[in-house]
């Protein structure tokens, strides 16, 4: 019996001590990856945090610091990917000699500030005229065609109108009570002065002939109205023809349009007959947001780029600047007139524009072409002992070939601007290689 409790307290002793030695082992692996996570991750004080490759820790603009691998998470998801200090390119000597590198150094210079916003080409409101009439008519001639170019005065078309024939044919009666009128009161008046003619019959001529001169004043107006000069009533005047015909006149210079006008059809007040459009100066108008208000004035510069001649830039000016706030957009009006001598601009036409804010300041900047998409980011190469480094950078206003970069870079690195698109390619077979795809 003894023999038998010694056997099952040995073998108990047995079971905790199998216990104890697995526990033990699960803790130093625990323990031992703990410690390979902090060393690959550079927790203070390792190898892996000594040293940075070039573009982990940037300077923008100057006393403005921005940590690389804080823009290197932006994107992510969205076909950008999260480069880290492996991403790292060497080129053979036959890439080498393959691979036409061009570098700059990233500097700061004079850069101007500007404001981006969309805008529309429009007409010009004070260079447009609608060539209509206010009564109903028939078009008897047509005297310009489309796209023409006219003169003020110039005839356009001409009408025939029943309206016209009676505001005529009363001009021509109230002509003729005036003069019969006028012919009275001047003989009752000589007798009257003479001291032979009745004071009641110089007062009834007097009477006859303010009414006369009235009506015609009145019918003259008519004329007037329906569209006749002060010349045109003078010969109408004088001819004593009635006939039911206006010819309409260009009312400003420039160029036909929009042509409604078909021989022999009928308009009326609503129609607009033909358009004429001033194209030399046109407007723009664009949205600025509620924020950048106070940055604008009047006779601010303006670059305008439309897309239909994106090697063009042409040069504007602001000229108003609405003083009512779109509450839904949160945008005001800005309308700036552009010169368009050459014709390339076309009212409807869309156009970024650009507000020069009338002062300069210093920015890291570099060349255009030293800037590739990446997803969603920017990034350029940077090359360092014979290396070339991926490095993500966010970019601010742009000039000419320069691109403001506020953050990702400092001053005096050495930036990849030709044969960047091969080094991408590079970098992107060896990770596909490797299989470190993201």
């Amino acid at each position: 019996m003894i023999k038998k409790y010694n056997f099952r307290f040995l073998y108990l002793i047995l079971i905790l001590s199998l216990m104890g030695f697995g526990l033990t082992c699960g803790k130093h692996r625990e323990t031992k990856k703990t410690e390979e996570t902090e060393l690959a991750q550079g927790e203070p004080g390792t190898k892996a945090n000594q040293t940075q490759p070039p573009g982990q820790q940037r300077v923008g603009k100057r006393g403005q610091q921005a940590v690389g691998r804080g823009l290197a998470g932006r994107g992510r998801g969205s076909g950008a990917r999260n480069w880290g200090p492996s991403d790292v390119i060497e080129l053979t000597d036959d890439e080498i000699g393959a691979i036409e590198v061009k570098t700059v150094k990233a500097a700061f210079m004079p850069l101007k500030s500007k404001l981006t916003a969309m805008g529309k080409v429009l007409e010009h409101p004070y260079r447009k005229a609608i060539v209509s009439y206010p009564f109903p008519a028939r078009i008897a001639q047509i005297h310009a065609r489309i796209g023409e170019w006219v003169k003020t005065g110039q005839k356009l078309v001409t009408l025939q109108s029943e309206e016209v024939g009676n505001a005529k044919s009363d001009f021509y009666k109230a002509q003729a009570d005036f003069e019969l009128a006028k012919v009275n009161y001047e003989r009752q008046k000589r007798l009257f002065d003479r001291g032979v003619g009745a004071q009641k019959d110089y007062l009834y001529a007097e009477s006859d002939f303010k009414i006369a001169e009235a009506n015609r004043n009145a019918t003259e107006k008519k004329l007037h109205v329906l569209g006749f000069s002060e010349e045109e009533v003078k010969a109408i005047a004088e001819t004593h023809q009635i006939n039911p015909v206006i010819t309409l006149y260009a009312p400003i210079d420039g160029k036909i349009t929009i042509n409604n006008a078909v021989l022999g059809a009928m308009i009326d007040q609503e129609t607009e007959i033909l358009t004429v459009m001033d194209p030399t100066i046109l407007c723009i108008d664009a949205e600025i947001y509620e924020k950048d208000i106070s940055k604008i004035k009047e006779k601010q510069q303006v670059e305008v780029d439309v897309p239909a001649y994106p090697e063009d830039r042409f040069n504007a000016e602001i000229s108003y600047i609405s003083d009512v706030l779109n509450e839904e957009t949160r945008t005001i009006t800005v309308r700036s007139e552009v010169n368009n001598a050459d014709y390339k601009l076309k009212p409807g036409m869309f156009a970024d524009i650009q507000i020069l804010l009338n002062h300069q300041t210093e920015a890291l900047v570099l060349p255009k072409e030293a800037i590739l998409d990446d997803g969603d980011n920017k990034i350029v190469f940077i090359t360092k002992a014979g290396k070339y480094y991926p490095q993500i950078v966010e970019v601010g206003t742009s000039e000419d070939s320069l691109v403001e970069i506020l953050r990702g870079i400092q001053e005096g690195d050495e930036i990849v601007t030709k044969g960047n698109y091969q080094l991408k390619s590079k970098l992107y077979d060896e990770i596909l290689k490797k299989g470190h795809v993201h």
